[in-house]
């Protein structure tokens, strides 16, 4: 189904050609001036320098013309030479019964669906999750969702961080604690235990406590290091362990994401990338494309048209170790062998560009992507407190993601536990979808590379820019419809009618811009505008509900035409929660 602006701006094309202008100047755009018009077409302003007459002659000319259209109800020209118009009422109509229509709302499936793989999440095993972790995780499962509504074939990888010095740490800490366990007998040649020696809550201890004594005990940072080198060389007791290791933490990290209604199709990690390193070192060196720099292994990659010095992608540190960018190159071998993606987004923190800017050249460069694959950077900005600094608990110390959702989730309790007609359990579920709502909605409402504060108060607010506004306003129609129900009438089977007056007119042609908006914010993986989109039609219709009758109007094809509208409202605002990754209670 053709975007509504796009049919209107074919018959504005229409009306230049006609008159013997270029069409290129009928371009149609939303008007900047609802007071005054609806849409507006300003092309005869540029037409007037190739035509060498005044815009306004062209834009009276043009307007002539399409007063013979059945498309628009007003065509206007104002000096110096705008084009002002409104659509006819029946038009409108007329669109919004073919959408009502469609499955998808008017939504077209992409013809040529691609694979896309989303690089988000990024945790590392062995740490809880906290609010630094809150971006890449909403931001990505968005984005994801927005690519499989519009038909590509998008496939999340959480991108683990489980290899390193962190693991060494671990295992070196386990074994001072608890020597005895056959991992570390050498000659032990059974089979080891199934269950872990740890659980999370200890697994989650015992890395600090091992990183911090690190740093004071060079012997201990050695035999850390020493461990690390085992369990990356084959080591069989400590490759149990980093299985234990995995399994616990992820685990863990499948109940915390859970609960942020996150999924990630694959649960690989840095250590998935490790076989993949020497064959890409020996294929670099072969080609030429790495050479030695203080004796590490570097790949150029500055550009000519550079204004700004881009570092060699360093692939080797001159005591031969891997970094980021060599994991995150043999990921990418990784990927193209066994996903082929036509794209690769990473959504990551946005001060990680330089290092993004690195890799991606230096696989270019190198050949680990072909041309026409697609990598891209989803940088996004710092979540701060109201004093500007990264979010932060009350004592000062990093915010485990658990409790940030806890304490939201309480915030919501407190203020749906007022009404009356729910009870204990209900508002406890109520309150866990509405906070839901208030966390994402609260950070995919900005734009993904600006910083925010995450300022709970307002967040929760079911006034403004907010989701709980967003999903009172979808539990308001719900309320409705139900009522409309118990007078033994079907709302799905009404039918949407003229627009009776402006009000309902603006908040049909809401509608109707349903298909340009999850298109341009997949176009742009920007959430942001889908939220932007949804808050302005919540707003449409909060207007219109408050001053048209609904249920109360008498005449009954009035009404049904009314309750088609609000059904429509419905399935657009819960089709695109659930692209943001939330959904609507039954009631607040």
């Amino acid at each position: 189904m053709k975007k509504l602006l796009d049919l209107i701006t074919e018959e504005v094309v229409k009306a230049f050609e006609a008159c013997d202008y270029k069409g290129e100047y009928g371009k149609v755009t939303l008007s900047n001036r609802p007071d005054l018009c609806e849409y507006q077409c300003n092309g005869s302003l540029a037409a007037a320098k190739e035509y060498h007459c005044a815009p306004i002659q062209i834009a009276d000319k043009v307007v002539e013309e399409l007063k013979k259209s059945s498309v628009f109800e007003e065509a206007l020209g104002v000096k110096p030479g705008f084009i002002n118009l409104k659509v006819s009422s029946l038009f409108v109509q007329e669109y919004l019964r073919k959408m009502a229509e469609d499955e998808r709302l008017g939504c077209h499936k992409a013809e040529n669906p691609r694979t896309i793989m989303i690089d988000y999440g990024g945790p590392n095993v062995a740490k809880p999750l906290h609010v630094g972790h809150l971006r890449s995780a909403i931001i990505g499962e968005s984005v994801k969702r927005l690519g499989r509504f519009v038909g590509h074939k998008v496939i999340g990888d959480i991108h683990l961080g489980d290899w390193g010095l962190q693991m060494g740490l671990i295992i070196t800490e386990l074994k001072e604690r608890k020597p005895e366990l056959p991992y570390f007998d050498e000659s032990y040649m059974g089979e080891y235990p199934k269950e872990a020696p740890f659980t999370i809550s200890e697994l989650e201890e015992i890395y600090p406590t091992a990183s911090a004594r690190s740093k004071e005990d060079e012997a201990y940072k050695e035999e850390a290091m020493e461990a690390t080198y085992l369990v990356q060389h084959g080591h069989k007791g400590y490759q149990a362990i980093l299985q234990h290791i995995l399994n616990v933490s992820v685990a863990d990290l499948k109940k915390n994401y859970a609960s942020l209604k996150v999924e990630f199709d694959l649960w690989k990690g840095e250590s998935d990338a490790q076989p993949y390193i020497p064959d890409l070192v020996a294929m670099l060196k072969e080609k030429g494309y790495a050479y030695e720099s203080e004796g590490a292994l570097v790949v150029d990659v500055k550009e000519a048209e550079d204004t700004k010095e881009i570092p060699p992608c360093m692939i080797l540190k001159s005591d031969g170790a891997s970094l980021y960018t060599t994991t995150d190159l043999a990921t990418i071998v990784d990927r193209m062998k066994l996903y082929h993606p036509d794209e690769i987004i990473y959504v990551v923190d946005k001060r990680q560009e330089m290092h993004f800017v690195q890799v991606f050249r230096c696989a270019r460069k190198t050949g680990l992507v072909e041309d026409e694959t697609g990598l891209k950077f989803l940088g996004f900005g710092t979540m701060n407190g109201k004093d500007g600094k990264p979010f932060k608990t009350r004592e000062g110390g990093v915010m485990r993601l658990e409790n940030l959702i806890a304490d939201i989730n309480e915030e919501m309790y407190e203020k749906i536990a007022g009404n009356s007609e729910i009870g204990e359990e209900e508002a406890r579920e109520t309150a866990r979808i509405v906070g839901l709502s208030a966390i994402k909605y609260g950070d995919l409402s900005n734009q993904a590379s600006k910083d925010y504060v995450f300022d709970v108060d307002r967040f929760t607010s079911f006034e403004g820019n907010t989701g709980p506004y967003i999903l009172y306003t979808v539990v308001r129609i719900k309320s409705i419809l139900n009522k409309y129900r118990a007078l033994g009438k079907d709302p799905d089977s009404c039918v949407v009618g003229v627009p009776g007056n402006e009000t309902q007119k603006s908040l049909m042609l809401l509608l109707a811009r349903f298909n340009g908006a999850v298109e341009n914010a997949f176009e742009e993986a920007a959430p942001h505008k889908l939220c932007a989109y949804i808050y302005e039609l919540a707003n449409g219709f909060n207007k219109f509900y408050h001053e048209t009758k609904i249920l109360g109007e008498e005449d009954e094809t009035v009404r049904d035409s009314l309750v088609a509208v609000l059904v429509l409202t419905k399935r657009v605002l819960e089709i695109c929660i659930d692209i943001l990754g939330f959904e609507a209670p039954e009631r607040m």
